[in-house]
């Protein structure tokens, strides 16, 4: 445990040339017997396992990740938010090349952190109106077999400068198409794509080599189907969203945030803008997918798939 948030490194770190590090994040909650959980470890302990494997990084056992995730709550514990604020202990575990490496090859040498910051509830009072989103034509997010389903940290430079162009036109947030032929949904800048069909009764996400497989998407999936809906995870035709009802970007920080519309410009100019439910308001199934998460998460729901884990 250390308090100083900077560490010494190597000018010739793989991190630093070659982009060997990558990341996880999670969040513990208090609940209102006055302990603390952290919210689905083990998952973030398979998908940190997973990014090591596909850049040659040694991966972190699974038993010393929930090790640390618990040590380093346990001895922030008076930084967690308490019950009932709505707040949470966010964990960010780093893994990097910490050895010198001028020639192309993996580290020697590798350095693994968690640092953990305080949040409040995001959606304060509840959640946000929805958001308008904007198809990225003029950039990928990720190659179909490169890395786009690892959380490595250069998949996210990559968003950087298209996230901000859509930005100063008004787009809060941006939707990637696949790479190979532009025609198909992959994902928002850092979260998943769910299109929900109420009258169908369907929960639907694109399936791509190229996307992140989101822990909260996985949660929502799961009570998507306790509430009697059907979970689709298939290719997406950009066409096929003038079907959804709702749609939502899922993710870590925010658990949904709802889209309300997604444009896109054509090569004249002219926008295709594809509109969900009443785009000003937060259509029903989101919000209940959304209590439901942050029940479970806040211990005021049954855990009856065990994804709280105590902090001892």
């Amino acid at each position: 445990m250390v308090e100083a948030p900077y560490i010494n490194l190597h000018i010739g770190a793989t991190a630093l040339h070659y982009g060997q590090a990558c990341f996880e994040g999670l969040k513990a909650f208090a609940h209102e017997d006055e302990n603390v959980y952290i919210f689905r470890p083990d998952e973030n302990a398979k998908r940190l396992q997973s990014s090591c494997e596909r850049i040659m990084m040694p991966p972190v056992p699974h038993d010393l990740f929930m090790k640390v995730c618990n040590d380093v709550v346990k001895d922030n514990i008076a930084y967690v938010p308490p019950y009932g604020s709505g707040g949470a202990l966010y964990l960010r575990p780093l893994l990097f090349g910490s050895g010198p490496r001028i020639g192309l090859q993996p580290a020697d040498e590798y350095t693994f952190l968690i640092m953990v910051i305080p949040v409040g509830d995001y959606y304060k009072g509840g959640l946000a109106s929805p958001v308008d989103a904007l198809i990225i034509d003029d950039y990928d997010r990720a190659a179909p077999r490169g890395v786009g389903n690892v959380k490595v940290a250069g998949n996210y430079a990559a968003d950087l400068l298209p996230n901000m162009q859509g930005k100063k036109k008004g787009f809060p947030i941006s939707l990637y198409l696949d790479a190979a032929t532009q025609s198909l949904v992959e994902e928002f800048s850092t979260s998943n794509f769910v299109g929900i069909d109420n009258d169908a009764k369907k929960y639907i996400t694109p399936i791509s080599p190229s996307v992140l497989p989101s822990i909260t998407n996985k949660s929502l999936m799961t009570i998507a189907k306790d509430e009697g809906y059907e979970v689709e995870t298939r290719d997406i035709p950009v066409e096929e969203m003038e079907r959804f009802d709702e749609v939502v970007a899922c993710g870590t920080a925010v658990v949904v945030t709802p889209v309300g519309s997604v444009t896109r410009f054509g090569k004249d100019g002219e926008p295709t803008k594809y509109e969900f439910g009443d785009s000003d308001k937060v259509g029903a199934k989101t919000q209940k997918l959304y209590n439901r998460v942050r029940a479970i998460q806040l211990g005021e729901e049954e855990d009856k798939w065990g994804w709280n884990v105590k902090v001892q």
